[in-house]
């Protein structure tokens, strides 16, 4: 394996003590130099400390105090400002050795153009006036012969970035190119949230924990993905919250939960699904809840399988006025009732279970059944018996489990984004919501359900920095994949031929089945410009590349779900060598695609004080979250967002449950009448009627197990070929690929990426602990060093995502999977919300020692 930028143990030691005695001077405001010698000394140097914030796609968005001497920054250090203690301080070793990316030889100094192959990295440095000509040039070239929208802009989550990344979309929608959501494209779209709930996503804050009873953990890591909040988990259950994981592999949450059950491999649907059919068969679910704020009491014909609606039957009316994304569905209680989709009240004896006979307007008469009544009758499959066989869990722990969380409230359900990126993801997320619907655990303090993934959320209306003009989008998958006929998005009608990304290494970190590699090698993207401080692989096959500013030389307005505080990034030194923001970058090529354009980006403005512009403008324009909040409050530290809870909480659907408001709530930056429309009665809905969920037998959530309608239905001679699971999960070291040329970060890992294995597993083909193997199927092969773990699941491979390629001897970790689109993800598209998700861990492979039948 190649060991490049290697720093020793004792180096490391060495730098870590220099470290600690720089954080111990944290008080002080003066940086302690030596005597000069005999005749005097030199005097003590200043010392300035930087409120400023880190930034990864970690969710975590620790506050930083930067110290600076000299212009340079010195060490990297915890805040502890936020007005709840609880969050603070914030800080992991990544964070706080970021100057290792900050100097390290990897920095993009100066604007480069490809002059080699691709991939081979071989550039020229040239000036900026150069590179922007040329890339100027090139994409108006391409604009003209292609249409502007087979350019495409990848700009990465947003919540880490509503100035320079919105800097970038401005200009993606003003020159009118395509824009490809990061939410979609990490895979991080849990799509259970749109068909359930009608909302992007939603999550606790940690705070919360506090109030719940308890935490039920499926796939979720949270002591390692969720660093520096999993002291809040610890104190829950120390609290006397019951925290029980579900988990194939024995992980460190599991390690300190009060209990671990363990699964087989994207089995949660099965078993989430046993549970509610204790829950339904022994009557231990809210009724009063699910009448007010559910479809289960609507009724579905038995001839159509679709919603009965008003308009169809004798004698009832639709409510006048109604928008159309809303429509009046029928329950009933000796009579049929038209149920107002923006009134969340039902009479208490309307009907749950049974089947009714309904005339229609045209005399004709159909048999219907109340939602709870079909899903009662699908549940009744799922015994005890039969979810162990899928599962491995006991029957006898099943009925446990379904007694224990209809009785502790508040209930308070986490599901893992390693979990939902499978094929079935979708179904697994509506069956673990009927745990917290069923149970009344919606809506409540501690209670609910949470998908911690990604800075992706946008909690204020961003619209008039961000989109001038209309946006155009095009899903991620279908880049790679190619387009469908099933499919609602747009698409480029010559295809994509340009690619602009930043904040990201998206043909290294996203490459799915090395397909968008194929189309840089291949010329089908004709340029491809990338936004970086770091050369990354990605960078490597790049034809131009922008020096970017890191996160401590811009200025920037951070958000994250997990901790609900808004943030002010301020610079702690100027940007190093030739860097600037991506603003600046923005305005720069607006002002030669076409001058107009410049005016949307505060010309004549120095960057950073343009950035300040634009976050005014986003705080004056984004509505009540940020109501009263100014430039000048978060300069002095990060400040709550509003919301509807008490005491500003973050507590998903409160308003929905406590004012009785139709779902769902608005997930900007989308329109409410883009989401609304998925949950079309107003109520959390589990029965989808759409065409496609009726064909593939998904009206209620149901359990399929994995590979069936994926990896065999592409090949079925992989049955039996392959039969390791293939699981690329986050690692503690990486945040995603930022920091896998973090020479601190690589020493703690010895430089050696690991293939994690159950030691029967690996018996049975002969390999050690610290043997190097090679995981491998038809489409790729990744190596790594075998580290035996006894608490990991059977016929499961492990390999912690992020390693750029360098360091995996020019292999790619993801060259193993496959862009799988499943066609309820096609039903609807509205951008980052309904659009086909990725499915990383939907694959299948095999392993070996290296040198063996090769």
């Amino acid at each position: 394996m190649k060991q490049k930028l290697k720093l020793t143990r004792r180096q490391f030691l060495k730098a870590s003590a220099a470290a600690a005695a720089l954080a111990g001077t944290a008080g002080a405001t003066r940086y302690f130099i030596p005597k000069a010698g005999a005749t005097g000394t030199r005097a003590n140097k200043e010392v300035q400390y930087v409120r400023t914030t880190c930034s990864p796609n970690c969710t975590l968005a620790c506050g930083i105090r930067a110290m600076v001497v000299d212009g340079q920054i010195k060490a990297l250090l915890p805040s502890n400002d936020y007005p709840e203690p609880e969050y603070g301080p914030r800080g992991c070793l990544r964070g706080l050795s970021f100057t290792n990316l900050i100097y390290g030889p990897d920095r993009v100094k100066k604007p480069l153009i490809r002059t080699g192959d691709r991939g081979k990295g071989e550039f020229k440095e040239v000036s900026w006036e150069e590179a922007l000509d040329y890339t100027a040039g090139r994409l108006k070239e391409i604009a003209a012969k292609y249409g502007p929208e087979s350019i495409g802009f990848i700009f990465q989550v947003g919540g880490t970035g509503h100035v320079q990344k919105g800097a970038w979309i401005a200009l993606a929608t003003l020159a009118g190119w395509s824009l490809i959501h990061p939410y979609d494209q990490n895979g991080d779209l849990p799509m259970f949230w749109p068909m359930t709930f009608g909302v992007q996503s939603e999550e606790l804050e940690p705070l919360e924990w506090l109030n719940s009873r308890y935490i039920a953990i499926f796939g979720s890591n949270v002591l390692v993905t969720r660093l520096i909040d999993a002291d809040l988990l610890i104190k829950a259950r120390n609290n006397g919250a019951r925290v029980v994981v579900f988990d194939p592999n024995y992980s460190p949450t599991a390690a300190k939960a009060d209990e671990w059950v363990q699964l087989k491999p994207s089995s949660d649907a099965a078993l989430a699904l046993g549970i509610a059919r204790i829950i339904v068969a022994e009557k231990l679910y809210d009724v009063d809840f699910i009448k007010t704020f559910t479809d289960l009491p609507l009724l579905v014909r038995l001839d159509t399988h679709k919603r009965l609606r008003a308009q169809e039957v004798r004698g009832l009316e639709p409510p006048p006025g109604l928008p159309a994304y809303r429509e009046a569905f029928v329950a009933y209680n000796g009579r049929p009732l038209a149920v107002h989709p923006e009134k969340l009240d039902l009479p208490a004896d309307v009907l749950l279970e049974g089947e009714v006979e309904v005339e229609l307007r045209d005399g004709q008469r159909v048999t219907a059944k109340p939602i709870f009544q079909l899903l009662q009758e699908q549940l009744g499959r799922y015994t005890p018996a039969y979810v162990a066989q899928e599962t491995g869990v006991p029957a006898a722990t099943v009925v446990r489990l379904g007694r224990e969380m209809a009785l502790a409230k508040p209930l308070n359900v986490i599901y893992g984004a390693s979990n939902y990126q499978w094929y079935h993801g979708d179904l697994k997320g509506r069956a673990l919501a009927l745990l917290p619907v069923l149970t009344g655990n919606i809506g409540k303090p501690g209670a609910g359900i949470s998908t911690y993934a990604g800075q992706y959320k946008i909690r204020f209306d961003v619209q008039d920095w961000w989109f001038p003009k209309a946006p155009r989008w095009v899903p991620w998958l279908y880049i790679l994949h190619g387009p469908t006929t099933s499919m609602t998005a747009p698409w480029p009608r010559n295809s994509l031929k340009a690619l602009i990304y930043g904040w990201g290494n998206p043909l290294d970190q996203h490459n799915m089945a090395d397909r968008l590699r194929q189309m840089a090698l291949k010329n089908e993207l004709e340029l491809i410009v990338g936004l970086d401080f770091s050369l990354t692989t990605s960078c490597r096959y790049s034809d131009v590349v922008f020096p970017a500013a890191t996160w401590y030389e811009k200025t920037e307005l951070v958000t994250t779900p997990l901790h609900p505080y808004i943030q002010l990034q301020q610079p702690a030194i100027k940007p190093l060598y030739e860097s600037h923001s991506e603003l600046w970058m923005a305005r720069e090529l607006a002002r030669r695609l076409n001058p107009e354009f410049e005016a949307h980006f505060f010309p004549g403005q120095e960057e950073n004080q343009a950035a300040e512009k634009a976050i005014e403008l986003l705080l004056a324009k984004g509505g009540p979250p940020v109501a009263g909040i100014t430039l000048e409050q978060l300069k002095k530290g990060p400040v709550r967002v509003h919301s509807e809870a008490p005491g500003d909480r973050q507590i998903p659907f409160y308003e929905q449950v406590q004012f009785k408001k139709p779902f769902p709530p608005v997930s900007r930056p989308a329109a409410l009448a883009a989401t609304a429309r998925f949950v079309k009665s107003g109520r959390i809905e589990f029965y989808k009627e759409e065409d496609t969920f009726i064909q593939l037998g998904e009206t209620l959530p149901v359990h399929k197990p994995p590979f069936n309608e994926s990896e065999y239905a592409l090949n079925p001679q992989v049955k039996g070929k392959y039969q390791f699971a293939y699981i690329t999960r986050n690692s503690l070291y990486r945040v995603h690929s930022t920091h896998s040329n973090n020479i601190w970060m690589n020493e703690l890992q010895d430089y050696r990426p690991r293939v994690f294995l159950n030691p029967e597993d690996a018996a049975a083909k002969g390999i050690k602990e610290g043997d190097m193997v090679e995981v491998y199927n038809d489409r790729g092969r990744v190596r790594g060093y075998v580290a035996l773990d006894p608490g990991q699941g059977r016929q499961v491979v492990v390999f912690e995502q992020g390693w750029w390629s360098r360091y995996l001897d020019g292999n790619f970790y993801n060259s193993l999977t496959y862009p799988f689109i499943k066609p309820t993800h096609e039903v609807y598209f509205t951008p980052g919300i309904w659009a086909p998700n990725t499915a990383w861990n939907e694959a299948l492979c095999d392993v070996r020692k290296v040198g063996e039948g090769q």
